[in-house]
């Protein structure tokens, strides 16, 4: 069912790759109509449009909110070439038909992310545009919709490669595209007037994509929604999997929980940080990163909050992990880090993440905000008679940021601006305190001195009793239990010191 192009509706906000295809068009003999400053921009090129107000007899109005809303142009892309009844109506009130329109809408959400007065993120909101596209695609068995600016190059090949004509799978697909775009432009709007409001519906909407090589396993199909090159620039290696966009989002999201002014190396595996030091220099923060869990770090998730230099890629190449972020690399350390065919290697942008979070529950979405909040010393509160050091205060930010990002129920043991170990998503918090020691142990690490953070209230004194005897004895928690002083009697009398912040941290 291929249809020849003969009349084309041209009326883009963006006319940024339009000529070679409106001078494609005109060459053709294609009868063009258009509006306003795209009509003015197609005599330019001297192509003479006839234009919109000559076939409606209505004047552009109302500060030129209203243009094309007209039967004698939606009778032209409506009509059903095959149907007798349309043909003879829009024959009868002189409606031309319309084969193709190419039509934008105005920029709604950048004119939002501008921080723009509300008068005029209103004027953004497209009326007779998102109106073309949809009647445009609802016909698509007769009518061509270009309603994009990115699908130029598509179309001018098409059109240049066959004489002006067009397939019936053709104009299917750029409906499809046409009905994205006007879906995910709604979605943008109903979310700007219920942001203030409870929302009682849920609208997100992505129009990039990426197939992923598989889900979570091989068996699995994976599909990533969204754009990262707003994120990242790779540099070098394997296309990114479903887990490793994982444990990309858990790292980006540890890393920025530290402050910039701390020179900060991480290692994470399976979202959980196996990890992490701070340092006065990258090389030594590397090299206490690693000793955490050098077992874990093999194949893990490499990220720092400052440019990679030669020193550190040297010790880093030297351990198999399948990505490395950073805000930058000198060019020599880049060059170091690319002799692993398949490391994935990301430069890191400034960029800010969304403040909401979605899972899929059941036959439903689960929503909430972030945890985005990041407990620091005026939120500490000393609830027993011996009160923490400077250092020990250092220590508990430290772990505190830590705990927050480690799968429940979580314990996590802390000295020196250094992880010791972690005890990761156990059922009981005796027991993630238990793995945490016996993991500490493991790679000699003494815990006399060490702190320990907890993401939720215990509710009994056992974990501050079997931490106290392996020689730890500061101890950060949310509080929140009934019996709370239970606890806090047992620090009292073995000369334990407790902080609580008042903000539990869970993270299933």
């Amino acid at each position: 069912m291929s249809k020849k192009i003969k009349s084309a509706l041209i009326s883009v906000f963006h006319k940024d790759g339009l000529e070679p295809i409106a001078r494609l068009l005109n060459e053709q003999g294609v009868k063009i109509y258009s509006t306003g400053g795209t009509q003015s921009f197609l005599e330019e090129l001297n192509i003479k449009p006839v234009a919109v107000e000559d076939i409606t007899s209505y004047p552009s109005i109302l500060g030129g909110r209203v243009k094309t809303l007209h039967p004698a142009v939606f009778g032209g892309i409506l009509a059903r070439r095959d149907e007798k009844n349309d043909i003879e109506q829009i024959n009868e009130y002189n409606i031309p038909e319309i084969d193709l329109v190419i039509v934008d809408l105005y920029p709604f959400e950048a004119t939002v992310a501008s921080g723009a007065s509300e008068q005029d993120i209103i004027e953004k909101i497209d009326i007779g545009g998102i109106s073309l596209i949809r009647a445009t695609a609802k016909n698509f068995k007769d009518t061509l919709i270009v309603s994009s600016m990115t699908q130029y190059g598509e179309v001018l090949d098409i059109l240049k490669n066959n004489n002006c004509e067009t397939t019936l799978e053709q104009r299917k697909s750029f409906a499809a595209k046409a009905f994205d775009i006007s879906s995910h432009y709604d979605s943008a709007i109903y979310n700007y007037f219920s942001e203030d409001q409870e929302a009682s519906a849920l609208k997100i909407s992505h129009t990039s994509s990426k197939t992923l090589r598989y889900g979570e396993n091989p068996h699995q199909k994976g599909v990533f929604y969204g754009n990262l090159d707003e994120l990242f620039d790779q540099l070098h290696g394997k296309e990114l999997s479903y887990n490793n966009l994982l444990d990309v989002d858990a790292a980006v999201n540890l890393i920025g929980d530290f402050s910039q002014e701390q020179l900060v190396f991480a290692i994470l595996k399976h979202n959980n940080a196996c990890g992490v030091a701070i340092r006065t220099s990258l090389l030594e923060a590397w090299k206490d990163a690693l000793a955490g869990d050098p077992v874990s770090a093999f194949g893990g998730i490499l990220i720092t909050n400052t440019t990679i230099d030669t020193a550190t890629a040297e010790e880093v190449n030297k351990l198999f992990c399948e990505v490395v972020i950073a805000p930058d690399y000198t060019n020599e350390a880049l060059e170091i880090l690319k002799s692993k065919k398949n490391r994935i290697i990301l430069k890191q942008k400034p960029t800010v993440l969304p403040s909401m979070q979605y899972r899929s529950a059941l036959n439903g979405i689960l929503a909430q905000e972030k945890d985005s909040k990041v407990d620091i010393r005026s939120d500490f509160k000393t609830v027993t008679k011996k009160t923490p050091t400077e250092e020990e205060l250092s220590d508990l930010e430290f772990a505190n940021v830590l705990v927050k990002h480690t799968k429940s129920n979580t314990i996590v043991l802390a000295k020196n601006n250094q992880l010791l170990a972690s005890g990761t998503g156990q059922t009981s918090r005796v027991d993630a305190l238990k793995q945490a020691i016996h993991k500490a142990k493991s790679f000699n690490f003494d815990l006399n001195g060490a702190v320990m953070a907890s993401d939720a209230f215990f509710p009994f004194p056992d974990c501050v009793e079997i931490a106290h005897n392996e020689g730890i004895n500061t101890v950060i928690q949310p509080g929140g239990s009934i019996k709370d002083q239970e606890s806090i009697d047992y620090c009292d009398n073995n000369d334990v010191t407790m902080v609580m912040t008042g903000t539990r941290h869970f993270k299933h």
